[in-house]
């Protein structure tokens, strides 16, 4: 039995670098035309750490093992999926320089789900008007925005 087709789109943000940042994911099951988007944000984190947020938190909304299209504008996050993570793995969580590998925890996180699903990589240029980045985008500032309402964070020049 195939697996359920889902495009995951994701984007991180961060006011700052390290600052206030959100993440956001638009999720779109192609068969049936539905749509989910979700967002958050943290009071002090780093763009990379939001990249990976957006990518754990798109896959972990999945209640069932699915083929899924991760498209994304980080690097980071695509290299590491595609190119570091096994030999992070092999050499105990360690850089090719055996340096610990920064992020480690959300990279384990997504390790795990990674194993929950067969996922496809595609990168996309950031801000160069792709409809569902742009979307993720707006999404992961108006989640920094809204923890500045409410107080959670000050204001940066």
């Amino acid at each position: 039995m195939a697996l359920p087709h889902v495009e995951l789109f994701t984007d991180g943000a961060c006011s700052g670098n390290p600052g206030p940042g959100g993440w956001a994911y638009v999720l779109r099951h192609p068969a049936t035309g539905k749509t989910r988007e979700a967002c958050g944000a943290e009071p002090d984190t780093t763009n990379n750490r939001m990249e990976l947020q957006a990518v754990i938190q798109g896959l972990s909304a999945l209640t069932r093992t699915s083929r899924v299209d991760l498209t994304s504008d980080s690097k980071y996050v695509l290299d590491g999926l595609k190119e570091w993570l096994a030999g992070w793995k092999r050499r105990g969580w360690k850089t090719a320089d055996k340096k610990p590998v920064k992020n480690q925890d959300l990279w384990m996180a997504l390790d795990d789900l990674m194993g929950k699903h067969e996922v496809s990589f595609h990168w996309i240029r950031g801000h160069a008007g792709h409809a569902e980045n742009e979307r993720c985008d707006q999404l992961a500032v108006a989640a920094i925005e809204a923890l500045r309402a409410e107080g959670r964070v000050g204001r940066r020049a």
